[in-house]
């Protein structure tokens, strides 16, 4: 079993930057951990396959929750890949799946209201990006302490970015996939933008739940693997 990070690089306002799902190896099947934005399942094959690996093996994909850098890209995965199985936990799947409204567009509404002027175009743009996304059935809702992929996964709910958060937790490999739940900040884990977490004090007890599984590497959505001396 390994997990990869896939370096995904692309412009956003004029400024270079760069996300990492993650792909686990598990048993000779593949499965992916967050799909990026929308268009962007070519760069994940890209790297993929750079790592050697046939997308044929691609066996599931896991949301760890509903903001379109996470799930843009996965309406296109399931076109091109009928087979997948889709997994998130059961408050984001609600809006994955469209049988709810996402907590980040009435997030994104409500603040419409009150951004100064010079802001607006671009919280317009933002609402229609998540009205624009395409949305797909989840297979399997998960929840804390649930155990996937033959059992070698671990799900850790970790909300407060949004309510139903879920990172990941190999104990085989000693490694946390953290979603948004922490980001690689100087080599440190912090929280990922606090500005837009729904609710800063989950956040804050998510990123400590994360810290006391004392694990060696934690692979960050934003800023990629984290490895720490825990000896």
């Amino acid at each position: 079993m390994e997990i990869l990070e896939l370096p995904i690089e692309f412009e956003f306002n004029g400024q270079m930057q760069r996300i990492y799902p993650s792909l686990i190896v598990l048993n000779d099947q593949l499965t992916l951990v967050d799909t990026g934005y929308p268009n962007f399942l070519p760069l994940i094959e890209k790297e993929i396959i750079k790592n050697g690996f046939d997308l044929k093996k691609l066996r599931n994909i896991i949301i760890t929750h509903y903001d379109d850098d996470h799930i843009g890209s996965l309406f296109d995965f399931k076109v091109k890949y009928p087979w997948i199985n889709v997994i998130a936990s059961e408050v984001e799947s609600k809006f994955i799946s469209v049988e709810e409204k996402s907590e980040r567009l009435v997030q994104a509404e409500e603040m419409l209201e009150v951004l100064p002027n010079e802001e607006k175009e671009f919280g317009e743009w933002f609402i229609q990006q998540l009205k624009s996304l395409k949305h797909v059935s989840v297979d399997y809702k998960v929840k804390d302490g649930d155990k996937i992929l033959d059992g070698a996964c671990i799900v850790v709910e970790t909300p407060g970015h949004t309510s139903g958060h879920i990172s990941l937790y190999i104990p085989s490999l000693n490694s946390v996939i953290t979603g948004d739940a922490a980001v690689n900040e100087n080599e440190k884990l912090a929280i990922a933008n606090p500005h837009f977490c729904l609710n800063i004090e989950k956040a804050e007890e998510s990123l400590k739940k994360l810290q006391n599984l004392n694990a060696e590497n934690y692979y960050c959505y934003h800023g990629g693997k984290l490895t720490l001396n825990t000896r």
